[in-house]
């Protein structure tokens, strides 16, 4: 089999081994592939395995040879499945492979809000500690997360995930979820979507991307949180209005924000968030660490393992 990679450098930048893709056919990986370029190096590609590059009807049109397209990812709205599946193209995705990891950043972001670390230690850094009249100081606020209350809009398995991480920290469980879940934990309790805003002090996201949650925080939600209160987004960008985030950020409507994810990525320098008060970002990287890569491999190698086995999994469609 014929296994181009177009994107392979987010999920192996060097401390992973493409040794058990590379035993299931001729394989030539690339680390990066503008979009000018994808058909020209996947004309002759029998497997694709991508990350963000798009496969929309076009590049399926002209790829006579595509049978499988398997993602390094658990969304998949890179690839036009519709146009995939009229061409009997399989189209594979990896879930589940970084819930410990995405929980991990979403209790990072909420601690660096409530905790200053970085900007406390760059204080004694400076000299701010030795000059201190008293033996401590802050700068900040500092916060305590016991009997706070955590809002958990999406709660699959990254969000069941956080708000078992929650209670450790003796915070109170709210949640929404447009599916009827019968096995959560009778101590979280599910509310609509506005009160969730009104009542949580910190907000976290982790539903998919559909036209009806795109900018579900928009400048009516936010107009309902506390003034002292936290959203932290580590799902999708486009979740949000950016632009009345930024605002909200910046009038002291809500206290702070945590967001790994942006609805353009990487940002342009024009995005208010970038400038905004309290906004603290990282680059898309709940997922990356490297046990959660070295998971991701491991499905992306045996998701394509079984399709040549005849016995497909994780299909999308």
């Amino acid at each position: 089999m014929d296994i181009v990679v177009l994107d392979g450098f987010t999920l192996n930048p060097g401390d992973l081994s493409w040794a058990e893709l590379q035993q299931l056919g001729t394989c030539r990986i690339y680390d990066r592939t503008p979009a000018e370029k994808v058909i020209e190096r996947a004309k002759d590609a029998e497997i694709l395995i991508i990350n963000k590059i798009i496969i929309s009807e076009r590049e399926i049109d002209q790829l006579p040879k595509l049978q499988y397209i398997g993602l390094c990812s658990t969304g998949y709205n890179v690839v036009d499945t519709e146009a995939a599946a009229n061409k009997k193209i399989a189209v594979t995705n990896v879930p589940a492979y970084s819930t410990n990891s995405v929980a991990q950043l979403v209790f990072a972001h909420i601690l660096n809000l409530c905790q200053h670390v970085s900007e406390h230690s760059e204080s004694v850094k400076r000299g701010d500690w030795a000059k201190a009249p008293d033996f401590c100081y802050w700068n900040f606020p500092l916060i305590e997360l016991d009997s706070l209350t955590l809002g958990i809009i999406g709660m699959g398995q990254i969000g069941q995930a956080v708000a078992r991480i929650a209670r450790q920290f003796g915070m109170k469980i709210l949640y929404h979820d447009l599916r009827a879940l019968s096995d959560i934990d009778k101590d979280y309790r599910s509310i609509d979507l506005d009160t969730i805003f009104r009542e949580s002090d910190v907000v976290t996201l982790h539903c998919p991307l559909t036209p009806e949650t795109r900018q579900l925080v928009n400048t009516k939600r936010l107009s309902l949180m506390k003034s002292s209160a936290f959203l932290i987004n580590t799902s999708r960008g486009q979740l949000i209005d950016e632009k009345a985030l930024a605002e909200s950020l910046d009038r002291g409507k809500i206290a702070g924000a945590g967001l790994d994810v942006l609805a353009t990525e990487p940002p342009g320098p024009d995005n208010p968030l970038l400038t905004a008060k309290n906004c603290y970002i990282t680059p898309h990287i709940a997922w990356a660490t490297r046990a959660a890569r070295q998971r991701l491999m491991d499905v992306v190698v045996n998701n394509l393992r079984c399709f040549l086995d005849g016995k497909p999994i994780n299909l999308v469609r």
